[in-house]
């Protein structure tokens, strides 16, 4: 049995995850089923590797955000925490309605990425 860690412990993101990659032979466990240790910070690009390097273990990590062409890709992975507490949805898109004032539409456009990294 092949073991990955997925670098999270949102419960609904790994139900995603294990039925999109859904493979025989291959085990997925959360953070919460190893041992336990402080998350790093979602400022860098070492999620995955922190992971891996704490269970020794191969690592899935994801991260995803709304690109605005206008804002040369913001706020991009920092979706979430836009305007600074994550997870406040109202104040994130009111600063990001406000900065694109004065934009006109056809230069409105966006996109929602999402990254895996293993």
């Amino acid at each position: 049995m092949k073991k990955v860690v997925i670098a999270t412990n949102n419960a609904h993101k790994v139900e995603e995850i294990r039925a999109a990659l859904d493979f025989e032979g291959w085990e997925f466990l959360t953070l919460s089923q190893c041992d336990p240790y402080d998350e790093p910070a979602e400022d860098a690009d070492t999620f995955a590797l922190a992971a891996h390097e704490h269970t020794g273990l191969a690592a899935l990590a994801d991260d995803s955000g709304l690109v605005v062409d206008a804002l040369d890709g913001a706020p991009g992975v920092y979706s979430a925490r836009y305007a600074g507490v994550h997870g406040d949805d109202a104040a994130n898109n009111e600063k990001l309605l406000r900065e694109l004032e004065g934009v006109s539409d056809d230069r409105r456009t966006a996109r929602f990425v999402c990254s895996l990294a293993f």
